[in-house]
């Protein structure tokens, strides 16, 4: 039999490289905490889908898990976020936690939209694909500057949802790797933060509807007529009645009609709305230094949050309050609370100080006890080889003289009334062997 052969299985070059720079990008884990319906656990999934590559896809939570188990877990994967989503009396509700150490901020759900609602809502369907294979571009949008008259739990919203994707690098970021934008928007009037997702489409400039059929090639919805990868003219006797024929009109096949809705989408525009290819992208005839139309085109999910509460530390180590909607705290009260907090903090990291001395303590007996336990069986052994040499072993000395002590006992052993050798001694009889054998 042939050997098998192994497979290089690690990265080198452009891979490796590619590979490192993904180590410092933020992870997270985006689960369902509690009894939830279909649809919050659909819109997990989702989540889970706008946030690849750097989350858990197939995370699979169980009933017995708690929030704690995932917090405790967390760490030792590189987990930098915490998303739980939970379905409350009122409405779903939905915590972003940092781990290790926090903050952890508490929204409401208002309203959302599942992916599948929004493409059966969209004119055109729209396969997923590659697209996934990238972490998505993150765009705040309606956020006030900071300055003094900002309230101060704006700034900390907006670096919460910033870092939850990687960091832009221009320098370094390729081109084709822009695939997706999560649009996060703040919305003055309602007091609610809206968050989108968009898919990253590059068409042709400056051309009609038809001439970019002619350009692309076939729909993606290929009908029985027409092969796939290329455009069916089959019932046009020429080309020109294809690209020539005036809107509204009726032609021969489904493709020569053109709707007013379908011509609005046409990429023709003004220069102001060209944008050149600085290097190459994804798809055909999108070489650099051309001039495309870029369009996003939003595949879901859709969310309005509205902030409830922003807390210092993860749950479970809850500290202060930074920021509540509905309980508002006078300062003296806000002192009180600190106070109890900063004295709550000191208790714990006293009673940890103690616990480690304890097990340093422990550890050091139990060390000195075995170290005492090996000294006595030193000193026992020791002890034991002295009486062994003191028992008289000696070493064997040649010029000793032996004396007759064997005589002097036969002479004694003949005396009268001592028991004569011809005298037969006592035996135990001998027990009879039973060999059995067949008969």
């Amino acid at each position: 039999m042939a050997r098998r052969r192994k497979n290089r299985t690690h990265l080198k070059g452009a891979g490796a490289a590619a590979q490192n720079a993904d180590d410092g990008a933020p992870k997270s884990f985006i689960i369902k905490h509690g009894q939830v319906g279909s649809s919050l656990t659909q819109l997990v999934r989702d989540l889970r889908k706008v946030m690849e590559p750097n989350t858990a896809s197939r995370l699979k939570e169980r009933n017995r898990n708690k929030l704690k188990d995932y917090l405790t877990m967390a760490p030792t994967l590189k987990v930098t976020h915490l998303l739980a989503l939970t379905l409350t009396d009122l409405a779903p509700s939905l915590r972003m936690v940092r781990l290790p150490a926090g903050p952890t901020l508490s929204f409401r759900v208002e309203r959302y939209s599942l992916m599948k609602d929004i493409m059966k809502t969209s004119r055109s369907s729209r396969s997923m694909g590659m697209e996934y294979l990238t972490a998505p571009l993150v765009v705040l949008a309606s956020f006030p500057p900071p300055s003094p008259e900002t309230p101060p739990h704006l700034p900390l919203l907006m670096k919460s949802f910033q870092s939850l994707f990687p960091p832009l690098s221009p320098n370094t970021m390729s081109l084709s790797n822009c695939r997706r934008i999560v649009l996060i928007a703040y919305n003055a009037d309602r007091g609610t933060v809206d968050f989108r997702h968009y898919v990253v489409t590059v068409k042709p400039y400056g051309v009609s509807k038809r001439v970019r059929r002619v350009l692309e090639g076939a729909p993606k919805k290929s009908t029985a007529h027409s092969s796939s990868g290329f455009l069916d003219l089959g019932n046009e006797k020429d080309v020109a009645d294809f690209l020539l024929r005036k809107r509204g009109e009726l032609g021969p096949g489904s493709d020569g009609y053109e709707s007013a809705a379908s011509s609005a989408s046409s990429a023709a525009g003004d220069d102001g709305d060209a944008v050149s290819l600085a290097d190459d992208y994804v798809g055909r005839n999108n070489k650099k230094g051309q001039k495309k139309a870029v369009r996003l085109s939003e595949v879901g999910p859709r969310m309005e949050l509205r902030l409830i509460k922003i807390a210092e530390g993860a749950p479970g180590k809850d500290g202060a309050v930074l920021y509540h909607e509905f309980v508002k705290k006078s300062k003296a009260e806000a002192a009180a609370l600190k106070a109890s907090h900063a004295a709550k903090e000191k208790l714990r990291k006293q009673r940890r100080e103690e616990q480690e001395s304890n097990v340093q303590r422990k550890k050091a007996e139990k060390q000195a006890l075995r170290k005492n336990q090996h000294d006595s069986d030193e000193e026992a052994s020791e002890a034991e080889h002295d009486e062994f040499d003191a028992e008289g072993h000696d070493e064997w000395d040649e010029d000793e003289e032996i004396s007759e002590v064997e005589d002097s006992d036969e002479e004694h052993s003949e005396e009268p009334g001592s028991e004569s050798d011809d005298e037969p001694e006592e035996r135990p009889p001998t027990k009879k062997v039973r060999i059995r054998g067949k008969r």
